[in-house]
């Protein structure tokens, strides 16, 4: 797995939106109850109460979505015991969850720091150029639409999972198809784990399109974004919707700067132009 860095492709105006959604998945996260104080990874069973608690509230569930099954009992973020010891109390929920509504919060929550911080790289290299093409309001628009195009199409796929699906994944990994379609020549330089990190710039054709096939190689198990496991289906879904509504703006597009120095470790030749 290659890890971007940086893009060879400037921006004309300041992505205002990118920042934004940035700034608004840390702070959502850092008010996540059993999250964002642990760094470790290590929680409380109070912590995980209330967490779970949380989830159930504010996160998409498929069965939820498709058959719009609620469910009778759901964490209350207590702690109780009982006859096998210690655990989370559950009763009747006290709330009207909406699983529309579902959909847009999940894409503001998230698993732990590296889960937070793995998104919003991704999100702060690739989402300026395709919001930049775009323009502040239709990329808000498109994230969004990317994001529910993931989150429904995880849950047509897994129709019966009671899991919770969380993340800014499927929105962004619109934003990496949109990048795909409309700058597939554009230099991004990564870090390629071979005994140390290889600094290498790729274009990104090679570089996008290497993680999308494995996004629909891994989506071919199971797997859905709660603890340990990754929606990778909803990678495949947002991805794919990312490069559909692209589409129309790529004849438009200037091209990336043809960039100068190191490529693929070697000094590039300089082209002559007429």
């Amino acid at each position: 797995m290659v890890i971007p860095v940086h893009d060879v492709n400037p921006v004309r105006r300041t992505p205002w939106v990118t920042y934004a959604l940035i700034a608004a998945n840390v702070v959502v996260f850092l008010f996540t109850p059993g999250l964002a104080g642990s760094v470790a990874g290590e929680s409380t069973l109070a912590q995980t109460c209330h967490l779970h608690a949380f989830l159930d509230h504010w996160a998409a569930v498929p069965r939820e979505l498709i058959h719009h099954q609620m469910p009778h009992l759901v964490p209350t973020g207590n702690v109780g015991v009982g006859a096998h010891g210690a655990g989370c109390v559950v009763a009747p929920p006290s709330y009207d969850k909406q699983p529309a509504l579902s959909v847009f919060t999940a894409m503001f929550l998230h698993g732990g720091w590296l889960h937070l911080l793995g998104n919003m790289l991704f999100l702060l290299i690739f989402g300026n150029n395709v919001e930049d093409r775009m323009g502040h309001v239709r990329f808000l628009l498109f994230y969004v639409v990317c994001g529910y195009a993931a989150g429904y199409g995880f849950a047509v796929l897994n129709a019966n999972s009671g899991d919770p699906l969380i993340g800014a994944s499927g929105a962004i990994a619109g934003a990496l198809g949109a990048y795909l379609v409309l700058y597939p020549k554009a230099r991004v330089w990564v870090l390629v784990p071979f005994l140390i990190f290889l600094p290498l710039r790729l274009p990104a054709w090679l570089v996008l399109g290497f993680w999308f096939v494995l996004q629909a190689v891994y989506s071919a198990g199971e797997g859905v974004s709660s603890a340990g496991t990754v929606a990778y289906a909803a990678h495949v879904v947002g991805f794919i919707a990312g490069m559909l509504i692209a589409l129309p703006l790529r004849p438009g597009t200037p091209p990336p700067p043809e960039p100068r120095g190191l490529l693929f470790g070697r000094n590039a030749r300089p082209r002559q132009t007429w």
